[in-house]
């Protein structure tokens, strides 16, 4: 939250987002692209080297208008725009690197419910923005500067035909063996309504599995509705009815799924990653012999990793910090619980439709169960409880009251205590191996957290 007299900043966790025509206009969408222009595209003032952006959204009704809005702003600003359509986030982020563009642009509200949408940049490669070049964006906007295109208004085309590109690049990370790598799979796959609805079960089907689509039939206004990888009763249900060997479910954009196995009985990110993080070290291609999580990850997954012989890098929680990490330290493989898989071998950013090809490649190499992949990692009940108030108020006597909690947990366990980074609330999470005590422990903690609030 800013201070009184402070604007708020625009850009948040995940570029800039809102209610679609409340908070997220077609003149701020316009605007802002056109700043985004003026940072990320300046280059050789000639019409035959106008700087270039690719643009793609998910199939949220709000995307038709605010993606009219970009375009316009990019080519009033003297950018080249090639759209894409309705493609994942990932894509994009593929694309802009592949074409050689500038940067990239995403419109979509990724999980959030229809209501919602959003606008977000990739620089040239396409990696996410640092906080200082959204700064920069957010400046030039304040500034409401316009001037006319030295080089000539841009010019816009359709490029849907680049998902191709994108498709291919995705099967070409699997293996090369005799037959395709998912052959004798039946496959679940759950689109959320959102942006892979086409593409994945494409990818999936090609690279040998037997497909059933759900959640596939985009409106415009049912994207992540009781599906996807927010809601994986639907897949569940589906996996067990169609006898299905595993089940993949995306978000609405994509850029991270999570898995069931034969009896729809859930996978998450940490054990996604656990699968990932084993066969990479065996194949002598996980970088440092690390993975780089967050401060959310299970402590199963700490003991699973211990016990394979590789490093945990732990972040502050959310993707970026995950990808700065990574980057900094020249490691390959990271991720969320959430279902967002960084794996930059191949990308560079969270990729679900990459992902669900990896894992699903990995178990079938095994001739494994996607169950028995799942009990690769013990995974550890986990209780969150969220008390409001300012996390600044509190003190000594709450790191005191953590470890009275730790030293309940017996070693067994482990305890996190932040402040939220969206609201004014404290978050607290408790992992132990005994779910009942994870109960009682969070139970009594959040209860000295909130006389520590009250100054009791």
């Amino acid at each position: 939250m800013a201070e009184a007299g402070q604007r708020s900043r625009l850009f948040g966790t995940d570029g800039v987002r809102g209610v679609a025509g409340h908070e997220l206009t077609a003149d701020l969408a316009l605007t802002l692209s056109a700043a985004a222009a003026a940072v990320l595209g300046p280059g050789p003032a000639t019409a035959a080297a106008r700087p270039v952006a690719v643009v793609g959204r998910d199939p949220r009704v709000s995307g038709e208008f605010l993606e009219a809005a970009v375009v316009a702003g990019l080519a009033s600003a003297g950018v080249d725009v090639l759209r894409l359509g309705v493609i994942p986030t990932p894509g994009v982020a593929y694309l802009t690197g592949a074409l050689d563009a500038a940067f990239g642009v995403v419109i979509s509200a990724s999980h959030n419910p229809a209501a919602d949408n959003g606008i977000k940049f990739f620089g040239r490669g396409g990696v996410k923005l640092p906080d200082a070049t959204e700064d920069a964006i957010e400046a030039r906007l304040r500034a409401a500067q316009t001037r006319q295109p030295q080089a000539g208004f841009g010019r816009v085309s359709d490029a849907g035909a680049e998902h191709e590109r994108y498709l291919d690049h995705l099967l070409a990370t699997l293996p090369d063996q005799p037959q395709p790598p998912l052959a004798g799979l039946r496959v679940v796959a759950d689109c959320a309504h959102g942006a892979a609805y086409r593409l994945a079960p494409q990818a999936l089907r090609r690279a040998g599995a037997e497909v059933i689509t759900i959640g596939a039939e985009p409106d415009g206004l049912n994207i992540n509705e009781g599906c996807g990888s927010t809601a994986l009763g639907a897949l569940s249900a589906a996996v067990v009815e169609h006898g299905a060997d595993a089940g993949i479910a995306y978000d609405g954009d994509a850029d991270r799924c999570l898995a069931v196995d034969a009896d729809g009985q859930p996978l998450d990110g940490d054990q996604i990653l656990t699968v990932l993080a084993t066969g990479m070290k065996e194949a002598g291609r996980l970088a440092g012999d690390a993975v780089v999580v967050t401060v959310m990850s299970n402590q199963g997954f700490h003991l699973a990793m211990r016990d394979a012989g590789i490093a945990v890098i732990e972040t502050p929680v959310g993707d970026k910090h995950v990808s700065a990490a990574m980057r900094d330290g020249g490691y390959a493989l990271g991720g969320e619980q959430s279902g967002h898989i960084i794996m930059l071998e191949h990308a560079t950013t969270g990729d679900g439709v990459l992902t669900s090809l990896q894992l699903l490649a990995a178990v079938n190499r095994h001739g494994v169960p996607m169950a028995a992949a799942a009990k690769m990692m013990p995974k550890y009940p986990q209780v969150l409880v969220n008390v409001p108030g300012d996390a600044s108020r509190l003190g000594p006597e709450t790191d005191a009251a953590v470890r009275r909690a730790e030293a309940q947990l017996g070693g067994d366990g482990r305890i996190l205590v932040r402040p939220s980074g969206t609201e004014p609330k404290i978050r607290l999470m408790i992992q132990a191996r005994d779910a009942a005590l994870a109960e009682r422990v969070i139970g009594q903690l959040a209860e000295e957290v909130r006389r520590a609030l009250a100054g009791q």
